[in-house]
């Protein structure tokens, strides 16, 4: 079955960097879209990037708003393992963060999710 586990979230100061990991199983990774969610306190789930197969070298990207410019999605193959590269961290970037892919009825599975706390 299809498994995301979720690493590298933690408690950074403002301006500071995490990089999380979500290694992937059940799937075929080189072919599938990947997703970073987060969900802040009291607030719905939101899209932060995508990856299509082929990430930053050769697939297409996406990112919400409010990450442009200081998150970056990547993506090894090779590993089954996407990441998100977090620079310059806000706040307003504190949430629990999930990995998401899709299976092949278009049905979501999602990891357990990582917290990533900043403070200001």
């Amino acid at each position: 079955q299809v498994q995301l586990v979720e690493s590298g979230g933690g408690l950074v100061q403002a301006g500071g960097s995490l990089r999380l990991s979500c290694a992937a199983s059940g799937i075929i990774f080189r072919l599938n879209y990947m997703g970073w969610y987060r969900q802040a306190p009291g607030k719905q789930r939101e899209l932060v990037a995508t990856s299509t197969s082929g990430g930053t070298s050769g697939g297409s990207t996406n990112y919400a708003d409010s990450v442009k410019g200081r998150f970056t999605i990547s993506r090894d193959n090779a590993k089954n393992t996407v990441y998100l590269q977090m620079n310059s961290l806000k706040p307003e970037d504190t949430g629990v963060y999930y990995c998401n892919t899709r299976g092949v009825l278009n049905e979501n599975y999602w990891g357990q999710g990582t917290q990533v706390t900043v403070s200001s």
